[in-house]
This record gives structure tokens, sequence and C-alpha cells, in this order.
């Protein structure tokens, strides 16, 4: 049961991005980004936030928040238009395999996509011995 958890905080992306305002587009990157790293994607959601009421005026919504279920954990993904903001998720079980290397590779093509000013990268191994 061991595992790489890897997370990446990310600043400065543009508001206009589709990554960041399209769910389709979002979850298009995240399938073909899973299936370059040679993991398997076994079911998705994404969902588009509402604007809040505060934050209305000239905005069409506030964000994505989507996952996508891996054979090996998950992807997670959420986005912030207003803030220029992204959090990115990866997590893979070790089970049978050493996962590590297409989870560092799913993570950076993620992290490309979104062409971020900064980056904020943090990586937990994780598991029973």
């Amino acid at each position: 049961m061991q595992g790489l958890h890897l997370t990446a905080d990310l600043r400065g992306v543009r508001a206009d991005l589709p990554l960041m305002l399209n769910p389709a587009a979002l979850k298009d990157l995240c399938l073909d980004a899973v299936l370059a790293a040679g993991l398997g994607a076994v079911a998705e959601l994404f969902h588009r936030f509402a604007p809040l009421q505060e934050q209305a005026a000239g905005q069409d919504q506030s964000g994505i928040t989507g996952v996508v279920l891996l054979a090996e954990s998950h992807l997670a993904v959420h986005t912030w238009p207003e803030l220029g903001g992204v959090t990115l998720d990866v997590y893979v079980c070790n089970l049978g395999a050493d996962n590590s290397a297409r989870a560092e590779a799913l993570m950076q093509r993620m992290i490309s996509a979104f062409s971020p000013e900064q980056v904020q990268r943090q990586a937990l191994q994780r598991g029973l011995s």
C-alpha cells in the first residue's frame, strides 16, 4: 500500500484560459494527460460553480472542480479564474508496480498546460509498511 501523493498550487494563471472556465476543456486535458502518463482512468466528474452573489458582476462563473478516478488512485483539479489560481492533486498507489514516474509525468503535464507564473509543489510518500 505504498504510494506517492503530489500536490501543486499554481498562481498567475490566465483567467481567460479555457481550462479555467470550460469543464469540457479541462476534462479533455485531464483524460489525455492520464492516458499519456500510462495511468488508467475509470471514472470522472467535472463541476462548474456559479458565481457568488458578490462576485457576479462581470463573471460567468467562479471555477471548476474536476476529479478523475484512477485505477491507481486519483487526479483532482480546482480552478479559481477570479484569483488566477489552480490546485492539483495526484495520488498513485504502488501496489504491484511503482507508479511514481507516471504520477510525476501526469503532474508535469498538468502544470505545463496552465502555464502558471508560480508553482509550489509538494510530495509525500504514503502508505503502510
